[in-house]
C-alpha cells in the first residue's frame, strides 16, 4: 500500500500504533508519535494487530475524534475482531450465517449442540486468526471433551454447525466501500479443512453472483467497515458468512485476481477524505428532545396502506430516514411510498411525538413502574448501613 501511495503522488508514513500516546483535553484531542505532535494527516488506513486491538482501536478512535478520514471504523474494528459480537450483529439482519451457539455451562453444551443440527460441529476460540484455534469435531462426545478443555484453560469458544457441501473450500470477497473490487476462492489441501492461506490452501480467482457480492457488502457495512475481507461458505442455500476481517492481507488476492487492490484501497480514501467518520447517533441525539428511533409498522396498523406523507410523519416533526422491508432497504424513502405490514422505519425526530405513533399497550408494557418503597424496607436498609 505504501507503494501504491507513493505511485499515486501522495505523501505517505508508517506509524507503529504502539509509539503513540493520546492526550484529552477540552475541546482539543491530540495524538503523540514518539513523543512529538503527529504531523496533520489527510487520511488513515488502520491495519491493527489482533494482539494490540484494545489500544489500536483507542488510537483509530482518537483520530476520529481529530477529524481524520478514517477507512475503518474503531468501533468496526473491535466489533470485527470478536467473533461472536459481529455474528450477533449480523444476526438480525437477515445475513446468512452457519447456525451457531455460545455456551458457558458445561449442562448446556449437548442440548446446544443438537439444536444446531448436531455433529460434526465446528469448534473456535473467540479470537482466534488465520485458522488457528479451528477445531473440527466429528462427535457430540469429542465436542463436549473439547470444549470443557477449552473453557477449563479459560477459553470462551464458539460452536458452529459444519457446512458439509463447503468442507475444505471458501470465499472471501474484497470489499472497498460499496464494491466488491475482487473475490478469490481458497482451497485446502489434503485433509486439511481449514483453508487459510497461512495454512496452505491455494488460491484462485472467482467470479461472484448477485447474492454473494450483495452479502460481502452488506456484511461490511453493518460492521462499519469501509475495506473488509468477507469470508464465506459455498452453502447449499446460498452463502453463509464466517467472518468479517478488517485489516484483510493483500498478497493472497491480488495474486488470484491479478488486480491492484492497494491501488484501488489508496484511490478509494483519496476519494473521501472529506467525510470523517462519525457517530451519527451520538450527533443526531445530542439535540435535547430528539433522537432516533425505529418503527415498526405490524400487522393489522392503521398505517399500512398509508403514504408517509398521509401518516403525517413531518407535521409531527419527524424525518423518516430508512425503511426497511424485508431484506430490502430503502434509504431516503419517498413521501409517496405506501407503508406495508412489517416495514421498519429508521426516524429521527421529536422524541414525545414519536412515542405517540406507537400503540398504547405497547407503549405502557415498555414504561418503566416506579413503586413507593415501604417504610420498614428503608428502615432496614438504615440500619444495615455502613455509617451505622
Amino acid at each position: 500500500m505504501v507503494a501504491a501511495a507513493k505511485e499515486r503522488g501522495y505523501k505517505v508514513s508508517v506509524i507503529n500504533t504502539l509509539k503513540c500516546a493520546i492526550d484529552l483535553q477540552r475541546g482539543k484531542p491530540d495524538l503523540y508519535y514518539r513523543g512529538k505532535p503527529l504531523a496533520d494527516f489527510d487520511a488513515m488506513i488502520p491495519r491493527i494487530g489482533a494482539s494490540i486491538t484494545y489500544f489500536g482501536t483507542a488510537v483509530v478512535r482518537q483520530l476520529e475524534q481529530m477529524n481524520v478520514f478514517v477507512a475503518n471504523s474503531s468501533a468496526g474494528i473491535a466489533n470485527s475482531r470478536d467473533k461472536l459480537r459481529s455474528l450477533q450483529i449480523l444476526s438480525r439482519h437477515h445475513i446468512g450465517m452457519p447456525k451457531t451457539t455460545f455456551v458457558r455451562d458445561r449442562g448446556d453444551v449437548i442440548p446446544a449442540i443438537e439444536r444446531i443440527g448436531g455433529a460434526p460441529v465446528i469448534i473456535k476460540l473467540l479470537e482466534g486468526t488465520q485458522g488457528v484455534g479451528v477445531i473440527l469435531a466429528d462427535t457430540i462426545k469429542i465436542a463436549e471433551a473439547i470444549i470443557e478443555t477449552l473453557q477449563t484453560a479459560k477459553q470462551n469458544v464458539l460452536v458452529q454447525s459444519f457446512v458439509s457441501e463447503s468442507k475444505g473450500r471458501d470465499v472471501r470477497a474484497f470489499v472497498v466501500g460499496d464494491r466488491v473490487i475482487g473475490a478469490m476462492r481458497r482451497v485446502a489441501q489434503g485433509d486439511e479443512f481449514r483453508s487459510n492461506v497461512h495454512r496452505g490452501g491455494v488460491v484462485e480467482t472467482v467470479e461472484l453472483d448477485d447474492e454473494f457480492r450483495e452479502t460481502a457488502i452488506r456484511a461490511a457495512q453493518i460492521m462499519g467497515l469501509r475495506i473488509a475481507g468477507v469470508d464465506m461458505l459455498e452453502g447449499q442455500h446460498g452463502p453463509q458468512v464466517m467472518e468479517v476481517n478488517s485489516s484483510p492481507g493483500l498478497e493472497g488476492i491480488e495474486r488470484a485476481t491479478q488486480k491492484d487492490i492497494a491501488g484501488a484501497i489508496i484511490e478509494y480514501c483519496a476519494a473521501h477524505v472529506d467525510f470523517p467518520e462519525m457517530d451519527i447517533r451520538q450527533r443526531l441525539t445530542v439535540s435535547r428532545g430528539y433522537g432516533v428511533c425505529e418503527l415498526v409498522v405490524p400487522e393489522g396498523s392503521q398505517f399500512v396502506g398509508m403514504t408517509i406523507t398521509d401518516a403525517a410523519f413531518t407535521d409531527r416533526d419527524i424525518n423518516v430516514l430508512t425503511l426497511y422491508r424485508g431484506n430490502t432497504v430503502i434509504p431516503n424513502p419517498k413521501y409517496s411510498r405506501k407503508m406495508e405490514a412489517g416495514d421498519r422505519l429508521l426516524c429521527f425526530g421529536k422524541q414525545e411525538a414519536m412515542k405517540e405513533m406507537v400503540p398504547t399497550k405497547t407503549r405502557k408494557k415498555r414504561a418503566p413502574k416506579i413503586k413507593t418503597l415501604e417504610q420498614s424496607r428503608i428502615d432496614e436498609a438504615s440500619t444495615h448501613s455502613p455509617q451505622h
